[in-house]
């Protein structure tokens, strides 16, 4: 049994590298990352621009992403502000046009039937693909956090953390909650990953699950800001997106943290299960 379960595994990782290699070597991936990285560039040059026309709270305060206000305090600020900046929309949206290319962008490029050939089994297929999926999650979000860090960093003094809170950490551990928010933020596109892979299991045209994912996010968001739907909007894949701000209050306050990553992984199961059902049971033709 040793013997049969070893070749398994060693090609389940080898399909898993394969995957991690193509995905992130397709040039609209690369694009999504670029786009990604441009953001906190933006908003830190954006701030820097206001600041030097002597507003020092980067517009008074009054509006744009979370923590902008702190931002030219403590470049530190801009990884907490580029991910709030980014989360709503950017973010999910990279996610959703990954996760809906993942199986109908093989159906489409008439690969999905030969990756069946081989022996790979449907189950660990779609495994790998949410694999990659996941993997990007972390990737994009990292390149997020990376970029704002290293901008912030450029442009502005860094130094001992103010949390919400009002109480002073240090920077080291500042910076390791920056990390943690990062880890959090990426584990909050694991519903969306799993609903996108879903999708994608519909329809043999890549851009039509793309669309569709996208579409399902824009309108889950709008969703969400209607006042009258309130009852239904903490069922709602990013209605605990923003809770990540918690990790920057003394102490930290997980409430909102706990539903949000218990959310997710209700859609993740739930979406996962569905993926897998029609998956399995799905005539592959192309």
């Amino acid at each position: 049994m040793s013997e049969v379960r070893e070749p398994r595994a060693l090609w389940s990782l080898g399909l898993l590298r394969n995957e991690l290699l193509t995905t992130f070597r397709r040039w609209r991936t690369l694009a999504l990352l670029a786009v990604l990285a441009a953001v906190p560039v933006l908003v830190g040059i954006a701030v820097k621009i206001e600041t030097g026309d002597g507003d020092p709270a980067g517009g008074g305060g009054g509006g744009g992403p979370a923590f902008i206000s702190q931002v030219t305090n403590n470049g530190l600020f801009l990884v907490f502000t580029a991910l709030a900046a980014t989360l709503p929309f950017f973010l999910p949206m990279a996610i959703g046009v990954v996760a809906g290319d993942a199986l109908a962008g093989e159906a489409s490029a008439g690969t999905l039937r030969y990756l069946l050939v081989a022996p790979a089994g449907r189950t660990r297929l779609l495994l790998t693909k949410y694999a990659t999926v996941l993997a990007f999650c972390l990737a994009a979000t990292l390149v997020v956090a990376g970029s704002a860090l290293a901008v912030g960093a450029l442009l502005f003094p860094l130094g001992d953390l103010t949390t919400i809170s009002g109480t002073r950490i240090s920077f080291a551990e500042g910076l390791g909650r920056a990390l943690l928010i990062a880890l959090v933020v990426a584990a909050s596109l694991v519903g969306v990953a799993a609903l996108g892979l879903f999708v994608s299991t519909l329809t043999g045209s890549g851009i039509a699950a793309m669309a569709t994912t996208v579409g399902l996010l824009i309108t889950v968001q709008i969703l969400d800001q209607i006042p009258q739907l309130h009852a239904l909007q903490p069922y709602f894949f990013s209605h605990y997106w923003l809770s990540f701000a918690d990790l920057l209050r003394e102490p930290v306050y997980w409430d909102d943290l706990v539903k949000n990553l218990g959310l997710q992984a209700l859609y993740a199961a739930v979406f996962g299960s569905a993926a897998w059902a029609r998956f399995t049971a799905k005539d592959i033709t192309a």
